[in-house]
C-alpha cells in the first residue's frame, strides 16, 4: 500500500531533521544494510583462515603443539566462514558484489557471474549436442 501525500511529506520532514540534527548517524544509517555485519564478519573469517594457514605451514616443523592449534584456529574460522556466508545468502552476495567498494573499482561480481552461467548454459544446451 502506497503513502500518501502528507504521509511522504512527513517522512521528508523527519529525514531532513535528522540529517540537520545528527548527520554522522544519518550517514551510518543510511549506509548500513542488514548484510554489512555478515559481510564484515566474513572478511575477517577469511583473514584468519589465511593466517591459521601460514601459521600451521611455518611451525609445522617447529612444533606440532603451535601447529595443532593454528589448525583449530583454521576450523573455528571456516566454521565462521559458513555461518556468515549462510546468514548472506544469494541476497546478501548480490548486495556486496553491487556496493560501493566493488563499483568504484570497476568490479561486478554478479554480472560476471550471469555472463559465466550464461556462457556454460548455452554451451550445454542439449540442441547442440545433438
Amino acid at each position: 500500500m502506497p503513502l500518501s501525500e502528507d504521509e511522504e511529506k512527513i517522512l521528508l520532514e523527519i529525514e531532513e531533521s535528522l540529517y540537520e540534527s545528527d548527520p554522522e548517524l544519518a550517514r551510518e544509517v543510511s549506509e548500513t544494510t542488514v548484510y554489512t555485519k555478515s559481510l564484515k564478519n566474513l572478511k575477517w573469517s577469511v583473514l584468519v583462515f589465511f593466517i591459521g594457514v601460514v601459521c600451521m605451514l611455518l611451525t609445522l616443523s617447529i612444533s606440532f603443539v603451535v601447529a595443532f592449534l593454528a589448525f583449530l584456529l583454521m576450523l573455528f574460522s571456516a566454521l565462521a566462514i559458513e555461518r556468515n556466508a549462510r546468514n548472506l545468502g544469494r541476497t546478501g552476495i548480490q548486495q556486496a558484489s553491487q556496493s560501493s567498494m566493488w563499483s568504484e573499482k570497476g568490479i561486478k561480481l554478479g554480472d560476471s557471474s550471469q555472463k559465466f552461467r550464461d556462457l556454460m548454459k548455452e554451451r550445454f544446451r542439449r540442441d547442440n549436442l545433438g
